[in-house]
């Protein structure tokens, strides 16, 4: 009997309804997170160091009772660390799927505006060019004759990576 059709192939949708973006500065670039997984955003306070972690972990915030790590973006990033300035502030994320839901805090110059950009509008991340990793990039979203850098949440995030970098002592 032939087969007309594979069902074990991705399927490629058209998203034909705009996402929301939350959009923020950092080092003089605007980057978006899909609005999906942001929790909320808080000013920038205390943050505890915590001893023997990466450059890019500033360490961890109480947020109503629970310890949350905060990242660097800047940092992570391979920028250095970012500077801390009255509009910095803290954007808490929660990432994973089921039951491997991690909440975290990324530390922002500034926060910009909450935009909506169809698919239509976002290019493929650049092979190249660009001041961070291309696997850290999910597209280039085109708003206002200006390109926002979108980020791949689950790239940048990745608490295996972050854990990996931990243990070697990086």
């Amino acid at each position: 009997m032939q087969t007309l059709a594979r069902t074990d192939l991705p399927v490629a949708v058209d998203n034909v309804e705009p996402q929301q973006y939350l959009t923020f500065m950092l080092s003089g670039e605007m980057f978006a997170i899909g609005i999906v997984v942001i929790k909320e955003i808080i000013e920038y306070g205390y943050v505890t160091p915590v001893p023997r972690m990466p450059d890019f972990i500033r360490g961890v915030i109480n947020l109503r009772g629970a310890v949350v790590p905060v990242i660097d973006l800047s940092a992570r990033f391979g920028r250095g660390p970012g500077m801390i300035g009255r509009r910095t502030c803290i954007v808490i994320i929660e990432t994973g799927l089921g039951d491997d839901v991690q909440t975290l805090g990324v530390m922002v110059d500034s926060v910009s505006e909450v935009l909506e950009i169809s698919a239509s509008d976002i290019e493929p991340p650049p092979s190249f060019g660009t001041h961070i990793r291309t696997d850290f990039i999910a597209g280039m979203g085109k708003v206002r004759g200006k390109f926002v850098i979108i980020l791949d949440v689950n790239h940048v995030l990745s608490t295996e990576e972050m854990a990996d970098l931990v243990q070697s002592g990086l």
